[in-house]
C-alpha cells in the first residue's frame, strides 16, 4: 500500500543475510531487470548511493546493514516506460528527456525527489504512487536558465510559468520531436512518445 498522510511508512527491521546492496540507481535498475527476466521475486535492496537513495534520507553506510541493528525497511514504486509504443523498461529514480540543459525544451519524470545535486522536484515521494512530471519549455531564454539552474539545488526554481510540475499515476507525454533519453543517470537512446505507469510498492529497499 503506497504512503498515507499521517501513516507511518515502512517498518525497522535488522537487515538479514539476503539483503542485496547496490551503489547506484542505474545498479538498481539493472538488479530489478535482471530478477524480472529471470521470474525471480525481487530481493530487499540496501541502498548505497543513488538519487533514491538522498531521496529517502539514506547514508550509504554500509556498516549499517551488517549489524543488529535494524534499519528502515521501506516499499517504494518503481515507473514503467514504453517509448514510441515499441520499446520498454523502467526506472526507479528519474527519466530525463533533453538535447542541451541550455536550449529547447526539457522533460524530467521524477520518481526520487533528486537528480544530483539539484532537487528537482522538491514534492516527490517515491511511494506515493504517482510521478512528478517536470517540464521546462523551450522559450526559457538562456539567462533564465542560468537562474533556474542556480536555484536547483535549493529546490526553488518553482513555481515559473515555464517550467511546470504535475503529479500523475499514469502519463502520456508528446515530445514534439525525436529526443535523447536518460534514464536513472544512463543514456537510453532517443524517443518521440513516452507511456509512464506508476508500479505502486514494487519493492522494499533499506537505508
Amino acid at each position: 500500500m503506497t504512503i498515507r498522510k499521517g501513516e507511518a511508512w515502512g517498518v525497522l527491521t535488522v537487515p538479514d543475510d539476503k539483503l542485496v546492496m547496490v551503489a547506484s540507481d542505474g545498479e538498481l535498475r539493472e538488479l530489478i531487470g535482471t530478477s524480472r527476466a529471470a521470474q525471480r521475486q525481487l530481493p530487499v535492496v540496501g541502498l548505497l548511493g543513488g538519487d533514491l537513495m538522498r531521496t529517502i534520507g539514506g547514508s550509504g553506510d554500509r556498516s549499517r546493514f551488517t549489524g543488529d541493528e535494524p534499519v528502515p525497511h521501506l516499499p517504494v514504486d518503481i515507473v514503467g516506460l514504453i517509448v514510441d509504443g515499441e520499446r520498454e523498461t523502467i526506472f526507479v529514480a528519474h527519466l530525463v528527456a533533453r538535447r542541451s540543459w541550455w536550449r529547447g525544451p526539457i522533460t524530467a519524470a521524477m520518481n526520487a525527489q533528486f537528480l544530483g545535486s539539484w532537487d528537482v522536484a522538491p514534492r516527490c515521494h517515491p511511494n506515493d504512487g504517482r510521478v512528478d512530471i517536470v517540464s521546462a519549455s523551450g522559450e526559457l531564454a538562456l539567462q533564465q536558465r542560468w537562474q533556474a539552474r542556480s536555484r536547483l539545488p535549493l529546490g526553488t526554481h518553482v513555481p515559473h510559468p515555464l517550467i511546470s510540475i504535475r503529479q500523475q499515476a499514469t502519463a502520456s507525454i508528446e515530445l514534439g520531436s525525436r529526443m535523447p533519453l536518460y534514464v536513472d543517470g544512463r543514456r537510453w537512446g532517443s524517443g518521440r512518445h513516452l507511456e509512464l505507469t506508476v508500479q505502486p510498492d514494487a519493492l522494499v529497499v533499506c537505508v
